[in-house]
């Protein structure tokens, strides 16, 4: 398994777009990233978000949320970055509202229980 750290940016195309369309967006997302262990073998360790501290369109570090998994294969790590290029949102696709990074590495030798 590879430990890995998925970040996740909210652009500034979501919140340049209407009330109606920033819905549709919310409403995509949950759907987007269902069932990660069925679908890439992840197993989702925990997740983060932090909307309610940080406002407006995060370019770098620090990233709005966060998924930190462990998948099988840089394949899976690949398919789970994929979600933002494939998902179909009316015209467009999620990427133009999220973008996504991951860190890939190994579980940390101390500090686990």
């Amino acid at each position: 398994m590879i430990r890995t750290l998925f970040c996740i940016a909210v652009t500034q195309e979501f919140f340049n777009a209407g009330d109606e369309e920033r819905t549709e967006v919310m409403e995509a997302i949950p759907g987007a990233f269902a069932d990660l262990a069925g679908r890439f073998g992840a197993t989702v360790l925990g997740t983060f978000d932090d909307d309610r501290m940080m406002v407006g369109a995060s370019t770098g570090w620090p990233w709005t949320s966060y998924i930190l998994a462990d998948v099988p294969d840089l394949a899976a790590v690949e398919g789970i970055c994929g979600i933002v290029r494939e998902t179909r949102l009316g015209d467009g696709r999620l990427w133009k509202y999220l973008r996504i990074e991951a860190r890939a590495g190994r579980q940390l030798f101390f500090g686990n229980a």
